[in-house]
């Protein structure tokens, strides 16, 4: 029994030892697969794995604002989303072309051609609707996706519209500020990883990228929103009484050579600018070219009073109305005989203005209208301006030297005009314009000293007998202020020689004795009456007014039937009335106001008063919410910190 037991064999260390032999051999296998996956095959399924759970996503900077020269807001970005995708990504076109038509109501072959490409990223559609943008996220399509991008808006609509220009879809500057500044305006792009689930739906994402500062640069402007806004309201009055063509408004500071206003109708809103036409988009007060007729007198007058050519009471004979040169009569509308130089201005005759422009020569009268910047562009920064004409001296005959003597020749812009008035009141030293608010050292400083300060102060007094009671200008007189004006009523050109319509134009200058401000109106042909001091005069009568009482600095003497039809309180209080209906402005408490249902423009006024610039999300000109809601503290005043600290408007 026990030799039986001993001769069977103990197999279990070998059967031991076969599994550990298996275990083993599939050990070495797992390692020698791990090892090739990772050494051989490892970059590949890394970057297969990668594109199947991550995506490279991008996303846009907020172009910068403009400003007026008070912080008011004149443009800014809304946030809009942009549909795009990633054909590689779609898993069956047919029904992603199908959903995408009926979601953004764009033509199925459009789309379908779209998703078929060989690009690796297309747009579907740009600055979709809310309601376009939700249909798409609950559709849920693999390779579709959405991003923010911003679009721009005007808050103002049409005010400065031609100054301000516009953008196209893709934020880039096409005229005006937008287009010269653009470099500066527009925003950047910044790239970043989204890692995705089975579904698409983003898990997280990294920093990359994001931490750069991709929003534009802001620009702001020397005008002034209130005073545009009231020269654009005298203007568009005028034009409508008058039925005149166009017109073209001007606002200078004389002590730094800002514009505060320039106007020009008809109006262009840039929100609109595919219903607009290229008349309406046209800056007239530096692309039209006009002969300035009678308002080019005075700058005569200082080239003669510099030049000892005359004095202040120097007897012309104006020869009763009726003059001959070189075969062309020069008429005047006042017949007068004998006047004294300051009284040919007050009655702007034209025979006392070529006489005294003879005298002068035309070699030195055109190196003083050169030393003015006739003839060439103001340099003012915005593209399509004009040089204006002025012809050489030498191809000038005797007629030309007395037609330019009184404004007819010679092609002049408003802009041009700005600028040589601007000398006169300057005390006869150049000054450039300004339209970009930039820091003193900055700015250009070619002054040249054309006229001395006695001529320009000798003109200022004679111009102030134009606003006198029997002077051209005297419909522009406003009783306690003292003014320097000229009427202009120029015959415009026609083929073949003068037609029968004409440009009204008057300059003002306030104080006379020391100017601080410049006001150019331009009235082209208007059909009623055609004399500057009829149709223009007025004009520059109430942008002056409006434009004190929005500095406080109307006279205490003022009579009060100077503000006819101007309410002086309403101005100061509310000088910006609503270009579109909306609910009325509630007033500014401690707390946060409601402002939803406002014009997007009036909620931005009103909060930037306030000191605030607020996010504006969605698309739309009407304010639908707010954060901080009504009643809550100003942003300022929460001292916690987070969220509440930013104001967010989001627009319908």
């Amino acid at each position: 029994m026990a030799k039986g037991s001993q001769g069977r064999k103990d197999h279990s260390k070998v059967k031991i030892g076969l599994v550990m032999g298996l275990f083993a051999l599939a050990l070495t296998g797992l390692w020698a697969r791990a090892g090739w996956v990772q050494l051989h095959e490892g970059e590949a399924l890394l970057s297969k794995a990668s594109k199947q759970s991550h995506a490279a996503e991008f996303e846009y900077g907020e172009r910068g604002r403009i400003f007026d020269r008070n912080g008011q807001m004149l443009a800014t970005s809304v946030e809009a989303k942009s549909i795009y995708a990633r054909p590689f990504e779609i898993e069956n076109i047919d029904v992603a072309a199908d959903t995408l038509s009926r979601s953004l109501n764009v033509s199925r072959s459009k789309i379908y051609k779209r998703l078929k490409s060989k690009k690796k990223f297309v747009w579907i559609k740009r600055q979709v609707t809310d309601r376009e943008s939700l249909a798409v996220t609950g559709a849920d399509m693999k390779g579709v996706r959405l991003v923010s991008e911003f679009s721009r808006i005007y808050p103002n609509g049409h005010l400065a519209g031609q100054t301000i220009g516009f953008v196209n879809i893709d934020g880039r500057g096409l005229e005006g500020i937008e287009r010269v500044y653009n470099e500066r305006m527009k925003p950047g792009k910044a790239e970043f990883v989204v890692r995705r689930d089975a579904k698409g739906q983003r898990l997280y994402l990294d920093a990359q990228g994001r931490e750069m500062d991709i929003n534009g640069l802001d620009v702001r402007l020397t005008i002034d929103t209130h005073i545009q806004h009231a020269a654009e309201q005298a203007l568009a009055k005028s034009i409508a009484k008058y039925d005149a063509r166009a017109g073209i408004v001007l606002v200078v500071d004389v002590d730094s050579g800002d514009i505060l206003a320039m106007a020009n109708q008809p109006f262009f809103n840039p929100n609109a600018v595919r219903s607009s036409k290229a008349t309406q988009r046209r800056l007239r007060a530096l692309t039209d070219i006009y002969e300035p007729g009678s308002t080019l007198k005075p700058l005569l007058f200082a080239a003669a009073l510099e030049e000892k050519v005359i004095e202040r009471d120097t007897l012309i004979d104006c020869e009763n109305g009726k003059w001959k040169v070189a075969r062309k009569t020069i008429r005047d509308t006042h017949p007068e005989k004998w006047l004294p130089a300051h009284k040919v201005l007050r009655y702007s005759s034209n025979i006392g203005s070529a006489k005294i422009g003879m005298d002068l020569g035309a070699g030195v009268y055109h190196d003083y209208l050169t030393k003015l910047g006739f003839g060439e562009k103001t340099n003012i920064g915005l593209p399509g301006e004009s040089r204006g004409i002025l012809m050489q001296p030498n191809k000038w005959t005797s007629v030309d030297l007395a037609a330019i003597s009184f404004g007819q020749g010679i092609g002049t812009t408003a802009l041009q005009m700005a600028k040589a008035y601007l000398c006169l009141a300057n005390g006869g030293v150049t000054k450039e314009l300004n339209l970009v608010n930039l820091p003193e050292p900055d700015r250009k400083n070619t002054a040249v000293r054309v006229f001395s300060p006695e001529t320009a102060a000798t003109v200022l007094d004679m111009m102030k007998d134009v606003v006198h009671e029997d002077g051209t200008g005297r419909s522009a007189r406003i009783p306690g202020i003292t003014m320097a004006g000229k009427t202009g009523t120029a015959q415009k050109a026609a083929k073949g020689g003068y037609g029968d319509q004409y440009l009204s134009s008057f300059v003002a200058l306030v104080p006379a004795e020391a100017p601080e401000l410049l006001v150019i109106t331009m009235i082209d042909e208007p059909q009623k009456a055609n004399y500057g001091s009829m149709v223009a005069a007025p004009v520059c009568r109430e942008i002056t007014v409006r434009t004190l009482a929005y500095y406080g600095k109307l006279s205490e003497t003022l009579d009060s039937s100077v503000a006819e039809n101007i309410h002086v309180d309403e101005l100061i209080n509310e000088p910006m009335a609503e270009s579109m209906t909306a609910p009325k402005a509630r007033p500014m408490t401690d707390k946060v106001p409601n402002i939803t249902g406002l014009p997007v423009r009036r909620a931005l006024e009103l909060l930037v008063k306030k000191g605030i610039v607020p996010v504006l999300k969605g698309q739309g000109m009407t304010v639908k919410g707010q954060q901080p809601k009504a009643g809550q503290p100003w942003p300022e005043d929460n001292m916690e910190g987070g969220a509440n600290d930013v104001f967010i408007l989001w627009l319908s």
